[in-house]
């Protein structure tokens, strides 16, 4: 089944201790569909500029997305640049320009409406909730956010999650979205918002997802699966993305929804993490197979005795 996929795409100039990049494909939207294509077909609404070449929409149409939804806008892609220290977890950003993107209003082609899973990245909460309105019913909407807009926009956030069924953070902005220090408590709070489940991202110590009682037929008993050991992590800039890939990728492709396909999800969803990682930008995700995937997910298997 298809998801759609609506978010940015940037040019990203990146520091590590491995090295530096410049002007890199990156952007949520772009880590997630082609994370994601692996498993389901994937359609993408975005905003680029001038700079954005066929060269650039290439990477993603070799991946069999669909770019129909990418609006050409007069001036420059949204660009990031950041750097990282020895805390691989934690990016300080050296500059951010928005350019195009400020004024990105998201406009889901009618041909693109009958997708059945949608994934809503980390963009302005009112326009995440233009598009589920657009949408009408889909069978799964997953949704992302981030610090910015729990501090800036929470009324409007809060109307989005009336609307996601699964809502994908990090364990610092569950605190700060239910002002609360308990993680346990406060994933508990999140769910009383609206989304049916909750999952929480640890980097590198893998990802905890938490239920709302009784939703897909199953208990509130929390599930964690950790991260696996990689040799050297050169980029972890599109890990969270990669991570939703996975993990809504998975889902679109079984037939139905329950806790057993939502566990296997979240290994894959770190399995599609811990490839992203392996090089700078997109680069190792636009190279990968399937048998590798699913090698690598064998060994997750292995380490936790999953099934």
């Amino acid at each position: 089944m298809s998801i759609l996929a609506v978010g940015s795409i940037a040019f990203d100039t990146i520091s590590t201790p491995s090295g530096r990049v410049e002007n890199i494909l990156g952007g949520s939207c772009t880590y997630f569909a082609l994370s994601a294509s692996y498993f389901t077909d994937v359609r993408v609404v975005a905003v680029v500029g001038d700079d954005f070449t066929a060269e650039n929409e290439s990477v993603l149409k070799k991946c069999g997305i669909d770019t129909r939804g990418i609006e050409r806008a007069k001036g420059k892609t949204f660009r990031w640049g950041g750097h990282y220290l020895d805390n691989l977890n934690e990016a300080k950003t050296d500059f951010t320009e928005l350019n195009v993107f400020q004024e990105f209003n998201p406009r889901v082609p009618a041909e693109f409406k009958d997708s059945k899973f949608l994934f809503l990245g980390n963009i302005q909460p009112s326009l995440q909730t233009a598009v589920c309105r657009e949408m009408g019913s889909s069978k799964l909407i997953g949704g992302d956010t981030m610090n910015y807009w729990i501090q800036s926009a929470r009324a409007e956030l809060l109307e989005t999650l009336k609307l996601v069924n699964v809502l994908l953070i990090n364990d610092g902005e569950v605190k700060m979205l239910a002002e609360e220090k308990s993680l346990p408590r406060a994933a508990l709070k999140v769910l009383a918002m609206g989304p049916k489940a909750l999952v929480v991202k640890h980097g590198e110590y893998g990802a905890t997802i938490f239920f709302r009682e009784g939703a897909f037929g199953i208990g509130r008993h929390p599930f964690r699966a950790p991260t696996l050991p990689i040799d050297e992590v050169k980029d972890p800039t599109g890990a969270g993305d990669s991570f939703a890939g996975g993990f809504m990728g998975y889902i679109a492709s079984q037939e139905e929804i329950n806790r057993e396909v939502l566990k296997r999800a979240l290994f894959y969803g770190g399995v599609m993490g811990s490839f992203a990682v392996e090089r700078f930008g997109t680069e190792r995700l636009q190279s990968l197979t399937r048998e590798e995937i699913e090698a690598r997910f064998q060994i997750f298997r292995e380490l936790t005795h999953l099934e």
